[in-house]
């Protein structure tokens, strides 16, 4: 499997739908990753405390990381802004 078969991405969609796709990794055996990105961020972080409250108590994260990415934007030639 790769890595982005055991991930979920979270976005505008309700959160159940997120939890529900979470816990059917998670009751395969194998670890799942949760991602968002801007303000997604907090409904992730609301994902993963749903289900580690409710469903699937005793549930602990391995790790949690926050990283930045820097996009290349296009060059404006010859026009002041």
């Amino acid at each position: 499997m790769s890595k982005d078969e055991n991930a979920v991405f979270v976005g505008r969609r309700p959160t159940m739908n997120y939890v529900m796709a979470t816990m059917m990794i998670l009751n395969k055996g194998v670890e799942c990753t949760v991602k968002a990105r801007g303000r997604a961020i907090s409904h992730a972080v609301d994902v993963c405390e749903i289900l580690r409250n409710r469903f699937l108590k005793g549930t602990e994260y391995k790790d949690i990381q926050l990283s930045t990415e820097q996009l290349e934007g296009e060059k404006i030639i010859g026009k002041s802004l």
